[in-house]
This record gives C-alpha cells, structure tokens and sequence, in this order.
C-alpha cells in the first residue's frame, strides 16, 4: 500500500502539523467487517454499546450481527447487493450495518425523516430488495415500495422495536424522556407488503424473529455464511447526497475509502479502547457512520447510544457513564449550556469535543474552554469525502475554522477560471484529493466527471464550497459555489425540496432559498405561486403542514411567502439568487 505523502511537504500546514501523527498512514488490506470481528476477539467481554440501560458486549454484538447475516443471506443477499438501512440510532443500527458489511453487500444509509415520496428514490436508484428499518417508520418505507411498479417494489421489509435490543422501564439516568415514548413504544403492527414482480410474494420479517430463527451454536452459523471475501476497493456503503438539481445521488464508498478515514479520525483524536464516546449524531449520516461508529469499532470503543437529541437525557448520559469524547454538532453544545439543569452535570470526565457542520460561535467555544479546559475541535467534510478531509490540530485549533487538510490529503484553494491555484488569502473552490475521496456518483458518469479536475497530476474533487487558507496552511470557507441551505448542520438542496413541492396541486412554480435562523442558523423558505384555481383557498399554514407531511422534517420549507410570479431572467429561467439575496438583505 502506497505509504507517500498525499500533500507536498512544503505545505504550510505542515508546519503546525502535530508531532505526534504521522503525515500520512498505510492501510490495511482488511474489510471493514474485520474491524469489528478484531474487536470482538480482542475485547469480547467489553461493553460495545450502551443504550437505554442495557449494555451489549463486543462479543455479543458480532454474535448478532453474523446471526443477520445468516439471515439476510438465506433472503437472496450476496456480494454487491444494495440493502436500505433507515433506522434513528440504535443497536439494530449497528448489528444491521455490520452484518451487511459481513456478506460484502452495499450498505445504503437512509435518513430516517424521510417520507414515502422521497423513500421511493432509495429503492429504485440503488435496486434495492431488501430494507432494514424500525417499527416507527415501516409504514413510509412499505408505502413507498408499494406504490412503485411490481418489479421495482422491495421484496422484504425487516423491522425491529427499539425494545428489541433495550428495556424501556429502565429508570434513572438512561431512562429516555418521556416525549420519545410514543415512537419508542410504536407497535409492531407490520404494514402488508406487496408483491414484487418476479418473487414468490413480499414478505415483512421482524428482529425478534430474525434472532430466535438464527439461534444456532457457532459452527452451524459459520457453515450457514458464505466466505467473507471483501476486499479494500469493493464497493461498501452508498450513502445518498443531493446536489443543485435532480434527485440525490449516491456516493460510492470502499472498504478502503471508509477505513482511511475511520484509522486517521480515532488518531486525530487519542482515541482508544478505553474511550467512552457519546453517540447522538445520526449514525446515518457520512460523520456519525465513519469518523464515531467506524472508527469507535475499530478501537473497541464503547459507544453510549442516543437515538436522537434531548438536552438534559445527554448531559445526565454524560454524566452517569463518564464520557470521554463527543463528536457534535454546535447547536447541541449550545442547547445543552443553555439547559435550566445544566448545573446538575458533571462534564469533566470529557476530554475530546468536537464537529462541524456549522461554525462554533466563538463565545460558546470560549466558556468550554474556561470552564472545562477543552479545544472545540471543528472540522469539515462531505458525504463524498467520507466525512473529515479537513479538521483543526487538537493541540492547536483556530475557531470558526475548517482546519487543515487531514491525514494523507491533499487540498487546496483554486480558481475554477484561470485552473489555477489562489494566493493565501484569496477566495476560491477549496479541492481535495485523498484516499478517503469517493470513487463516483453511482449510475451518474456524467455527475461524476463534472465533480473531478485534473490539478498538480492528481485527481481532485470539486468540493463546490469556496474559502481561503491562511498563512499558516488553515481553511476557512467563505460561500459556496453549489445552492445549498445549512439548517443545523443538515444540508437541504433547494432543487430536492422544489421538485417535492411540486407534487403540491396547488402550487404552480416554487423557489426555495435560505432564510436566517437564530437558532439552526438557516431555515428553509420557499417562494410559491399557486394555480390560479386554487388561489384564496390555500394558504400558507396550508403548504407548510403539506410539506411537513411528505419530506423531512429538517428540509421541509418552515417559511412560505405566496408570489403572483416569481422572478425570471431572459431565458425564462427563475432568478433564486435574486431572492436569495434580498431575503438575507432583510434580515
């Protein structure tokens, strides 16, 4: 494996580059799968994951995941194939994602806010037969395959109770809020699936049922499975990113593309086996499954489990289990300070606290510091980058900054007109080149030749993001090139949530654009003109509770502002920027 430096060495960063890390890492010719099978002979008595007041063990954890494994393959699942995996985090997460990994197919994370139309693309784009999800959204992922033609429907539904892997009277300190209730509680009450074309019928299976049926001793399990043969450039996840048209598109992601990034993020941060991290960041999304949950496992990390974010059940988690490190994003760092019973927690077990996907105000970064001692570590990365392709040098972080270009890679700022590299200090499109960097746009050449340039005899990827380095080496971005909203640290593409809004029947033409947000940052506004026979019978409280029901929550459009007409240009086309800029004018 090729060991060289990514970047010149004569790059500034390098400089302040920390003396304790290598510059760049070879990697290992495992599977990610292997990860989780070293930790488990490593540290089988060890706790993998608390969640909930139940503990699972390294040991117990490979256990299921090779029992789902066992039971995908006897559905038809093999080498290559694409399985949907829309879950809030949660044991199932984990076993589902390392048991697919097991039998070398793809894994496709999926938002779990998404709703039925927008389910239906994570079907077909990947043909996908099989997905794996909880009872509180089996209903959305059934509606979606059952209203697609026969041969494009999923030909078997998984779903699992969070019961299955907690008990939900847990008191105390892992006692969820009791708002999470209803879904946590949601019955099992499987919704019908139809029949795919070409299948002997559709079927829904259930995790109880799945782990009672797979109850053999260890040698019938291991005669059940096939040889796991991955290699580091198989294909290994496929996780889902939109753009500033069309539907999303898929990013595809080795073994090896994942494992850089999951070996260089656990060295970036002193992790070990003895870390206790704090998992509230989706494990769907790019930085919760790589930079915490891959590389947790790989360290044999123990992982204290939230499925979703509640201020005060974190800061007693926090507390109660003696936290080590907790990757965020600032808004939850925010909330959390802000709590009434923020005086009844103990941070100081924390040693590491970090993320992205906004910037960090620099008072909230600075009361961290005072009164704890710790560095908020902000980084940068996208779904195509495998998360982090920049992070600040714990020992020597700039707020509100990008950071420096991470392990093995290469980045620089470069003007997209003269294809030349720009002067420290001057703005252009920062790119990156690294072994973390995805192979392609799944099925989308076109896409993918228009994201790669050849610059400095390498192939780099276009991040669409614009920034400037610094002096000493240190991104910050400043715009961005791609249409794009940031509402708390999610990213919303406007042309998704248009081409959603037009299934409206009422509305005639939409613009979607950013507004300003005390709290996410942006939120999403949207700019609509109705038919005109349905103007002074639909209302803006109207959309807004439409889009509610049909995207997710963090892209559904919280603003409406109804137009006789919007905005063109000579061609016809909208002018989005032409209100984007007079909505921030305003504000």
């Amino acid at each position: 494996m090729n060991t060289t430096h990514a970047a010149p060495l004569d790059r500034p960063h390098f400089k302040h580059w920390p003396k304790r890390l290598p510059h760049s890492i070879p990697l290992p010719e495992t599977s990610l799968w292997h990860n989780l099978e070293g930790s488990a002979q490593r540290y089988p008595s060890k706790d993998a994951i608390v969640f909930l007041g139940t503990h699972m063990t390294y040991a117990q954890l490979a256990d299921k995941a090779l029992r789902m494994a066992a039971y995908l393959h006897q559905l038809g699942v093999q080498a290559g194939d694409r399985v949907v995996l829309a879950m809030q985090n949660c044991p199932q997460l984990i076993v589902t994602h390392f048991a697919i990994l097991r039998l070398g197919a793809v894994v496709v994370p999926v938002n779990p806010m998404n709703k039925a139309e927008e389910l239906k693309h994570y079907i077909i784009d990947p043909d996908t037969r099989v997905a794996v999800t909880t009872a509180d959204l089996a209903a959305e992922l059934a509606a979606a395959s059952n209203a697609l033609e026969p041969a494009l429907r999923l030909a078997h539904l998984i779903t699992t109770q969070f019961s299955d892997e907690c008990d939900l009277g847990v008191t105390g300190s892992d006692a969820p809020p009791d708002a999470w209730l209803p879904w946590l509680l949601a019955p099992h009450a499987a919704p019908a699936l139809a029949a795919r074309a070409g299948t002997a019928g559709s079927l829904v299976h259930t995790w109880a049922h799945i782990m009672h049926a797979s109850k053999v001793d260890a040698a019938k399990l291991a005669a059940a499975l096939p040889v796991h043969r991955a290699r580091p450039l198989d294909l290994a996840i496929l996780p889902y990113t939109s753009g500033t048209t069309g539907l999303p598109k898929g990013c595809e992601h080795t073994h090896r593309s994942i494992m850089h990034n999951a070996i260089s993020s656990g060295l970036w941060g002193n992790a070990s086996a003895a870390i206790v991290g704090l998992v509230v960041v989706p494990m769907f999304h790019i930085t919760g499954m790589v930079s915490v949950l891959h590389s947790s496992i790989l360290q044999g990390a123990t992982l204290v489990v939230m499925p979703r974010w509640d201020r005060d059940f974190a800061g007693r988690l926090i507390s109660k289990h003696r936290v080590t490190h907790w990757t965020n994003i600032p808004t939850m760092v925010m909330d959390l300070l802000a709590s009434p019973h923020f005086a009844d927690y103990d941070l100081t077990s924390l040693v590491n606290i970090g993320g992205g996907g906004a910037a960090m105000p620099a008072a909230v970064a600075q009361r961290l510091l005072d009164a704890y001692g710790l560095v908020y570590v902000e980084g940068y990365g996208l779904t195509e980058t495998a998360a982090p392709s920049h992070s600040n040098p714990p020992d020597r972080a700039k707020q509100q900054c990008l950071g420096i270009p991470f392990m093995s890679t290469d980045a620089r700022v470069w003007n997209p007109d003269t294809k030349q590299e720009c002067a420290v200090g001057e703005q252009g499109e920062i790119i990156m080149h690294g072994p973390e960097i995805f192979s392609g746009y799944w099925k989308r050449p076109d896409a993918t030749a228009d994201a790669f340039i050849e610059f400095a005899g390498k192939r780099f990827f276009r991040s669409g993001d614009i920034g400037r380095m610094d002096e000493d080496g240190y991104f910050f971005m400043t715009d961005r090139l791609k249409r794009m909203i940031n509402a708390s640290g999610f990213k919303v593409w406007p042309a998704e949530v248009e081409a959603l809004m037009f299934k409206h029947e009422a509305i005639a033409e939409a613009c979607v654009v950013a507004s300003r947000d005390a709290y996410r940052g942006e939120t999403v506004k949207a700019f609509v003109v109705l038919r005109q026979s349905h103007k002074g019978r639909v209302s803006e409280s109207d959309i807004v509770a439409w889009c509610k029901n049909n995207m997710a929550t963090y892209k559904a459009p919280r603003i409406i502002e109804l137009m006789d007409a919007l905005p063109k240009n000579g061609a016809g086309k909208t002018m989005w920027r032409t209100l984007q800029e007079a909505e921030m004018a305003k504000q």
